[in-house]
């Protein structure tokens, strides 16, 4: 692995823990020799990362809409910035530019993105390695929820194994580099279909 996407809030969220959990992150793929890939951003948990990792020497590369950057949103002190047409090529950059994928607290937008690359990895598009960094419980819900979906029979246990998780940024990253692959087809069914 050389570059991890992190997908993070726009905002610093209610909790201090949040930014903090965003820096250490951040200090966690430098000493790793990971750079980080992220949405281009100089606000919230997105400019905290940024930060954290060009503080320490780093490798930040963001990847911007045109939209974003008119609106004065685009971290201008980053390694590279990609700015790019429309939400859907920044996604699809990120993704071609990252070697494993983490999520730290955010809203809409941190969820969709993480659960795109999630469902990218059930389908067998890439084989990378997703993680939610689950800060003071924040993503006990959704995971309860990714567990609900596997005991109504809508996601296989295989492919609930796909969320990577943890508390600690150093336990995550040793699960993402660990991680090994796994191919299932997606259908709870098939002969249903």
């Amino acid at each position: 692995m050389k570059h991890i996407c992190v997908f993070c809030g726009s905002n610093q969220g209610a909790k201090l823990s949040y930014k903090a959990a965003a820096q250490a992150l951040g200090q966690a793929l430098v000493k790793r020799g990971l750079g980080l890939v992220y949405g281009g951003g100089n606000v919230g948990l997105m400019g905290t990362i940024a930060d954290s990792v060009l503080a320490v020497g780093g490798t930040a590369i963001g990847v911007i809409p045109q939209a974003l950057v008119d609106k004065e949103l685009a971290h201008k002190s980053l390694t590279q910035l990609h700015i790019v047409s429309s939400m859907h090529e920044r996604k699809a950059l990120m993704a071609d530019l990252s070697d494993g994928f983490i999520a730290l607290p955010g809203g809409f937008g941190t969820f969709e993105e993480f659960c795109e690359v999630l469902t990218w990895a059930q389908l067998g598009f890439h084989q990378k390695p997703c993680g939610l960094l689950n800060i003071d419980e924040y993503y006990s819900p959704l995971i309860a929820m990714f567990d609900h979906a596997t005991a109504e029979q809508f996601v296989l246990p295989p492919h609930r194994s796909l969320v990577l998780e943890a508390q600690d940024p150093d336990q995550l990253l040793d699960k993402l580099a660990s991680y090994e692959p796994i191919t299932v087809q997606k259908w709870i069914d098939r002969k249903e279909l």
